[in-house]
């Protein structure tokens, strides 16, 4: 009967886990040959929000949103993640610093 109630213990200290991990929005951001894709993206707004990095390239990245206050830099093949609190609606500006020719884009929260 003791592992009974361990066992329904446990669980139920799973269950904010699961619920945490289910508020997160999932986006994905590829970097290649001096550009990023997609350049728009656009999320909820008040929600918190996971950006998957991938450098596809043969050169150095750095990834950067000023407004975002994020710096990632990424060598080639490299992947990397970023996690954003909840933004207010607006449109939130990013870059590869190291290709700022072609390579700009936005968060759009609405």
């Amino acid at each position: 009967m003791k592992f009974a109630y361990v066992l329904f213990a446990a669980a139920l200290a799973v269950v904010p886990f699961a619920a945490q991990a289910q508020d997160v929005a999932q986006f994905s951001i590829v970097a290649k040959d001096g550009k990023l894709v997609p350049a728009e993206i656009v999320v909820p707004a008040g929600k918190k929000i996971k950006l998957d990095i991938s450098n596809e390239g043969k050169t150095p990245i750095e990834f950067e949103s000023k407004a975002l206050k994020i710096e990632k830099v990424l060598a080639p093949g490299a992947k990397s993640s970023v996690t954003i609190n909840p933004l207010k609606p607006g449109e939130y500006a990013f870059e590869d610093e190291f290709h700022s020719a072609t390579s700009k884009g936005k968060i759009i929260a609405k």
